[in-house]
């Protein structure tokens, strides 16, 4: 691992999201991942689409308040966005299909929230998105449904399975940011919270 004095932290991941869990591990950090139970990840009315990952994010890590010198958490959360609403995780198979052929032909943002904390100070930040979809026939829908796990993915999608290779026609930002966790800006945002905090 190449940021600076990494070592000397423990790094703590409050997500049970296989994604980010392997998004971490490919750039070489070693973390401990820690639960403290589920958090209500509801939201004020009001908030922009920017604003609700991060508020979530953020609400993930007030939990953790017994954080002790040398830990550091991050905690984050993505949402999809559509047409000015929050495209969730889909309930069934029905909805699935139905929240895919939305997205369909059709352009969507994603927005993950993150929060870095430690017993001293906290750091937050949002990246964006855009994605932009072909036009996905109905047994495209089908297939994906039935032979991959889109039921615990916001928006109902992965776009590094199948629908992604076929479907996905661009995007603007961050690919990794679609998959739950924009490893990039977290990687230097991690770095300069290390350093601010040392220096």
């Amino acid at each position: 691992m190449f940021i600076p004095n990494i070592n000397d932290y423990k790094i703590i991941l409050a997500s049970q999201s296989p994604r980010r869990h392997y998004l971490l591990k490919e750039i070489g950090l070693e973390f401990e991942v820690k639960s403290k139970g589920p958090v209500d990840e509801s939201y004020p009315e009001g908030l922009t689409e920017d604003e609700i990952p991060l508020y979530i994010a953020q609400k993930k890590a007030e939990v953790f308040d017994d954080l002790i010198e040398k830990e550091i958490l991050i905690t984050a959360d993505t949402i999809v966005w559509l047409d000015g609403k929050v495209l969730q995780k889909p309930k069934d198979q029905e909805d699935a299909i139905n929240i895919l052929n939305q997205l369909s032909g059709n352009s969507h943002q994603v927005f993950t929230g993150v929060c870095i904390k430690s017993n001293k100070k906290e750091f937050v930040f949002t990246a964006r998105t855009d994605v932009y979809f072909k036009k996905l026939t109905y047994p495209e829908i089908d297939y994906y449904i039935n032979h991959f796990q889109p039921m615990d993915k916001a928006g109902a999608y992965g776009i590094q399975e199948w629908i992604g290779y076929i479907g996905v026609e661009k995007i603007n930002g961050s690919f990794f940011n679609v998959m739950g966790l924009p490893i990039q800006k977290l990687y230097t945002e991690l770095d300069s919270f290390i350093n601010d905090e040392i220096t």
